[in-house]
C-alpha cells in the first residue's frame, strides 16, 4: 500500500477554513454587521492557518493543486488581516486606499481564475467554488476601483457579500460532503465526481 492511501484526506480542512471564513467576511459585505475581531480572528486562525496547514499535509501528499491552493489561500487571509490591522498598530504603515485593494483583490481573482482550469478535471462542485470564488474577488476589485464609498461601489460590495456567502457555502457542502461521503463509504452527498483527495 503505497504511503499517500493511509494518509488521511486534508480538503474538507481547508474547505471548511475557507468556507467558513468566507461567508462570515460576506455577511459583513452584505451589511449585515461591522467587520470585528471575529472576523479578524476567524481570518488568521481558521482561514489562515487551517488552510495552511492543510496546504502542508497536501504536499505531503503528493497534490500540487491541494498545496497551492490551501496555501494560497492561507496566506490571502493573514495578508488580508495584515492590510487591516498594520496600519492601526503602526502609524508609519498606510491604510490602503481603494485602488490598491482594487489591484489586490484583481489578482487574487485572477489567480482563482488560472486555478479554475485545473479544477475543469476535478468535481463540479470544485469547480463551482472557483468560479464563484473568481467572480467574488472582481467584484470586490470593481467595488474598490469605482470608489468604495460610492454609491455604485457600496452597491457592488453588497452584491458581492450576498454571492460570496454563496462561495463559502458551496465550499462548506463540499468539505462536509467528503467528510460525510468518506465517512459511510458511498456518495451521501453529490459532488459530481470522484472525491477531491
Amino acid at each position: 500500500m503505497a504511503r499517500n492511501d493511509i494518509l488521511a484526506n486534508p480538503a474538507p480542512l481547508g474547505l471548511m477554513g475557507f468556507g467558513m471564513t468566507t461567508v462570515l467576511l460576506n455577511i459583513h459585505n452584505a451589511g449585515f454587521f461591522s467587520l470585528g475581531t471575529m472576523i479578524l480572528a476567524m481570518g488568521i486562525c481558521y482561514g489562515g492557518l487551517a488552510q495552511i496547514i492543510a496546504g502542508i499535509l497536501e504536499f505531503k501528499k503528493g497534490n500540487t493543486f491541494g498545496v497551492t491552493a490551501f496555501s494560497s489561500y492561507g496566506l490571502f487571509w493573514l495578508s488580508f488581516v495584515f492590510l487591516l490591522i498594520l496600519p492601526s498598530m503602526f502609524p508609519a504603515f498606510e491604510k490602503p486606499g481603494d485602488t490598491a485593494l482594487g489591484a489586490y483583490l484583481f489578482f487574487w481573482g485572477l489567480f482563482t481564475g488560472l486555478m479554475f482550469i485545473s479544477t475543469l478535471k476535478k468535481p463540479k462542485a470544485l469547480q463551482f467554488v472557483f468560479l464563484s470564488l473568481t467572480i467574488l474577488f472582481w467584484l470586490l476589485a470593481l467595488s474598490h476601483f469605482i470608489g468604495s464609498n460610492s454609491e455604485t461601489g457600496q452597491l457592488i460590495g453588497k452584491i458581492a457579500g450576498y454571492e460570496g456567502i454563496i462561495c463559502g457555502l458551496s465550499a462548506i457542502y463540499l468539505a462536509m460532503a467528503e467528510v460525510i461521503n468518506e465517512t459511510y463509504g458511498k456518495i451521501v452527498l453529490p459532488i459530481g465526481g470522484p472525491s477531491i483527495k
